[in-house]
């Protein structure tokens, strides 16, 4: 699989577990190491352990496996390393601290947006007709269609 394609399935991995703020880092003309960087964030602890291991465990069932880890005893900056794509999984504080885009910030990149949002249907107008002892006015109201 192409590395770009790898990074951004991975990418696509941590919304599962509704990690966000996902970004990909092009270091392919930056570094040796590896070709893409995957960053993203996470509220707590037990996520960045979720995150990580909802990588792990699919990539896996693929037949892909992990050549490093780091991070899993405190959780707050878990490192998965797949060769060619680095994931970075950090609780929302570390990544503020370190800025791995501002320290790479050489690297084309870009935010990879959560699929689900995406398909988000349209919302459609709704007339509500409100009532009170007093008066009776109808607004408009927005309405998602899945309710």
């Amino acid at each position: 699989m192409e590395s770009k394609v790898f990074a951004e399935k991975i990418a696509n991995l941590v919304f599962n577990k509704k990690g966000y703020d996902v970004k990909i880092l092009d270091l392919k003309n930056l570094a040796t190491f590896a070709d893409y960087f995957v960053i993203c964030s996470a509220d707590s602890d037990t996520q960045v352990k979720a995150i990580a291991d909802e990588i792990d465990d699919k990539l896996r069932d693929e037949g892909i496996k992990c050549w490093h880890k780091e991070g899993y005893t405190a959780l707050q900056w878990v490192l998965l390393d797949y060769v060619d794509v680095v994931v970075h999984v950090f609780r929302k504080e570390a990544r503020e601290f370190y800025n791995l885009e501002k320290l790479w910030g050489d690297a084309p990149n870009w935010i990879v947006e959560d699929p689900a949002m995406k398909k988000s249907e349209p919302q459609k107008e709704v007339k509500i007709k409100e009532t009170s002892a007093a008066k009776t006015k109808t607004t408009t109201r927005r309405k998602s269609s899945k309710s």
